[in-house]
């Protein structure tokens, strides 16, 4: 098959972007023709509100000039114009219910206009999918045939490098953003013991706050955007991954790695984490907007070796599931199933 990605990015280590780049490589290594275009290979204005609508109009441009492809595949509305631009089969994957969080992010002004664009992208595609079952609910409520095909990583492709760098280490890896859950992190932080030393890695709009923050506490450390084998080693280093996400898509891939690198994992119920996790079976679980309960899982968990390693080994189980070995072939049976379709 010869087949068009379009996504706002295919690069760093967000979740749309590690998407798409296990995507691409599951697929070129079964023998087909993978092209992308993305905020990386097509004009964008470099302004938060702006990058988004600008990427949607060169995109969906740039596929002008683009032909005989088989399947052409979006990822997230801001994507979705592109099909307009190509003759081919196409699906929409979506990775959340992106005008909520476009509202949570730039206001209900912003959020009311991408729920507008949302619906018209939607009517574009031969097959919708979603990366949980709570999309897929929410979804199947509004009236459209979607298929629940989660995310996925490939396992063995994970660097194996450790960086320990304090005797007690935890680590939140992610997007610096309200929707990540970093304003719950700082509140707590407030009052995590000293000893207790937390590494916060990423970039994004809170950033500011966060170095404010590790400026207050000796043992807050922002290292900030890491690469992806940098990122794994101190994951792989740390006594837990706290993730208390109030808004997620499918299962974040750091929830993905922390579980294929077994280290035990605290968790907000957020998106596909219900697919996958169960309390004090393979992660520690917390209600969103809940700094106290995050403390308090962290003190819990840091006093019992014995659980975390169970936690750990449970997950690890677990994660099998959601490799591209497995998850892969689902993405290949529905390219089939549409270039079938009359």
């Amino acid at each position: 098959m010869k087949i068009l990605i379009v996504s706002p990015t295919h690069q760093g280590i967000g979740g749309v972007a590690r998407h798409v780049q296990g995507l691409v490589n599951f697929l070129k290594q079964n023998g087909h023709q993978v092209d992308i275009i993305s905020s990386e290979n097509t004009f964008t204005i470099p302004v938060r509100k702006l990058k988004n609508p600008s990427f949607m109009i060169s995109s969906f441009l740039k596929t002008r000039f683009k032909k005989d492809y088989d399947i052409v595949h979006a990822q997230n509305p801001p994507a979705a114009l592109a099909l307009k631009g190509v003759h081919a089969k196409k699906i929409l994957s979506l990775h959340g219910v992106h005008h909520e969080q476009v509202e949570l992010l730039h206001g209900n002004t912003v959020g009311e206009v991408a729920k507008g664009f949302e619906k018209y992208a939607l009517g574009w595609a031969d097959a919708i999918t979603v990366s949980s079952h709570e999309l897929y609910d929410h979804y199947t409520k509004m009236g459209y045939a979607v298929h629940y095909l989660p995310n996925a990583m490939d396992i063995s492709s994970l660097p194996t490098g450790v960086d320990r760098k304090y005797e007690k280490q935890i680590v939140y890896a992610a997007r610096m953003s309200r929707e990540k859950g970093i304003m719950d992190i700082l509140k707590m932080a407030e009052k995590l013991p000293d000893d207790i030393h937390l590494l916060l890695l990423g970039s994004g709009p809170e950033e500011e706050l966060v170095k404010k923050a590790c400026e207050n506490k000796k043992n807050l450390h922002f290292l900030g955007y890491q690469e992806k084998q940098k990122t794994i080693e101190i994951m792989r280093g740390s006594d837990i991954v706290i993730q208390p996400s109030i808004m997620e898509g499918g299962l974040s891939y750091t929830r993905l790695e922390a579980m294929a690198c077994k280290v035990p994992l605290i968790s907000t119920i957020a998106g596909g984490s219900k697919d996958a996790l169960r309390h004090m079976e393979n992660a520690y679980l917390v209600e969103p907007n809940n700094p106290q309960g995050l403390l308090q899982a962290i003190l819990e968990l840091m006093s019992d070796d014995k659980k975390r390693k169970e936690l750990a080994e449970n997950a690890f189980k677990t994660v099998q599931e959601y490799d591209w070995k497995v998850v892969g072939k689902s993405y290949l049976k529905l390219y089939n199933e549409i270039l079938n379709r009359s």
